[in-house]
């Protein structure tokens, strides 16, 4: 694999911050996350550190912020839910010298599978928030476009304004100057000596 040199263009750095925030978000390390990025965009893995801790973490306060909340949320699920099983494991244990009934034991496997229905719930909503959070990256990179094209146009526009106002401006003096041409009309006189000499008005 060639590693890059050239520039970090805005796609490659919205790229670098999914992949660092999912990781953040799963539990991950960064440096995992930097070797999948590396390997996406054909830079090494120290690069695109750099690049994160230079520059696009800083843009992403925010959502580093709301991955670690669910990196813990769903830590403390997965807690919960292991604790739950386990308390439901030694209570069954307990039960069953004491003998169990069919009613019994179908309510503790109906419970397990509500525990695993939850537990799948709560990563569906997890892949849409996702999705939602992609979604809205994508719209910023989007805007962020536009707000460039934007910024250039009105470069544009403002350079155009100026070679107009001195286009109007060599016009107003190019006027200005044939006026005082024509005020400035030229008599002649006649001296003793019979020649035209100029007057000045």
């Amino acid at each position: 694999m060639t590693s890059r040199q050239d520039a970090w263009t805005a796609d490659e750095d919205l790229l670098l911050a999914e992949i660092v925030l999912r990781h953040i978000r799963e539990g991950g390390t960064q440096l995992a996350a930097f070797e999948e990025v590396g390997q996406k965009l054909s830079r090494t893995s120290a690069a695109c550190g750099f690049r994160w801790n230079s520059y696009v973490r800083k843009k992403y306060k925010t959502g580093i912020e709301l991955a670690k909340k669910q990196r813990k949320d769903l830590k403390s699920t997965a807690l919960s839910k292991e604790s739950h099983v386990k308390k439901d494991i030694v209570d069954y244990a307990n039960q069953e010298s004491k003998g169990l009934s069919i009613a019994e034991v179908i309510r503790f496997l109906e419970r397990m599978e509500q525990g695993q229905q939850n537990s799948i719930e709560l990563v569906q909503t997890n892949e849409s928030l996702q999705r939602k959070l992609a979604n809205l990256q994508e719209q910023v990179l989007q805007l962020e476009k536009e707000k460039r094209m934007l910024q250039n146009n009105l470069l544009i526009v403002e350079d155009d304004y100026k070679s107009l106002i001195e286009i109007m401006e060599r016009a107003r003096k190019m006027v200005v100057l044939k006026e005082d041409d024509k005020s400035k009309k030229v008599k002649f006189q006649m001296d003793k000596n019979g020649n035209l000499e100029r007057l000045e008005k």
